[in-house]
Formats: structure tokens, C-alpha cells, sequence
């Protein structure tokens, strides 16, 4: 069973159903749960890069805590949340060495084929790159 599981988390409805799941799960066997919110920047200079990063990394981490808590009401002694900047896939796939992360629990989104061609895709890149059990959350 999972002793920790982590969630990427963007706001939307499913990575807030991957929330719902991991934190049930973590009551379920005694674990506990990581959630950590990605913060990406693909354009503009670096001092721009920097300020937009310092200014919403701030107010974003701030209440992701919170946001996270009051999604399953009870369980915020079981979660540990932190925002982190770089990019989603390699941002997730870190946190399981550097915390002991032993089971990821991500949301999908359905993007159309263009799309996920285009952009990529988090969960395929999780799943393909991962060494920990992975649950697709829909």
C-alpha cells in the first residue's frame, strides 16, 4: 500500500477529483499525501520571468494549502503542499526521489490530437518516465 503519494495540481477538475483520491487513499492505509502545484513560464525576458514567478509563486503558495484542504475537509493534517517552478512532467517526476514518494496520483485531461501533439501530455509523460505506481485519475 502507499505511504505517500503525490498529486500534481493545477485547479482543474481533475486534479482536484487526483486530490479526492489520493487523500480517501491515504486515509485508507495510514499515508499521507503531496500535493505540488507547477509553476511554468514559457515566455518573456528574465527579469520578467523572475518578477512574474516571485509575484505569483507568492500569492500561489499561499493558498494552494488551503485550496488543497478544503477539497476533503478533515484530511489537512495528512497533506503537504509546495509550489514548484519548472516544467510539470520533470517538476513530478523529481519529487518522488527527493521525497520518498512512493505512488503518484495525476489528473488527465482530454485534449484533442493536435493538441496533445503540440503541447504534450503530463500524465503520458509521467507514465512513460515514472518508476512508481502511477493512477490516472479522469
Amino acid at each position: 500500500m502507499p505511504k505517500y503519494s503525490l498529486v500534481g495540481y493545477d485547479g482543474s477538475a481533475t486534479s482536484q477529483r487526483a486530490v479526492r483520491f489520493a487523500v480517501e487513499l491515504a486515509l485508507a492505509t495510514g499515508g499521507r499525501v503531496r500535493v505540488v502545484s507547477v509553476l511554468q513560464v514559457t515566455e518573456g525576458s528574465a527579469d520578467t520571468c523572475a518578477l512574474m514567478m516571485t509575484d505569483q509563486g507568492g500569492s500561489r503558495c499561499s493558498h494552494l494549502l488551503d485550496e488543497v484542504k478544503q477539497l476533503v475537509p478533515g484530511s489537512a493534517a495528512l497533506i503537504d503542499a509546495e509550489v514548484v517552478r519548472g516544467t510539470p512532467g520533470d517538476v513530478l517526476l523529481e519529487q518522488v526521489g527527493r521525497h520518498n514518494v512512493d505512488h503518484i496520483v495525476i489528473g488527465h485531461t482530454e485534449r484533442g490530437a493536435l493538441a496533445r501533439w503540440l503541447l504534450g501530455s503530463v500524465s503520458g509523460e509521467v507514465l512513460q518516465r515514472a518508476h512508481v505506481p502511477v493512477t490516472v485519475v479522469r
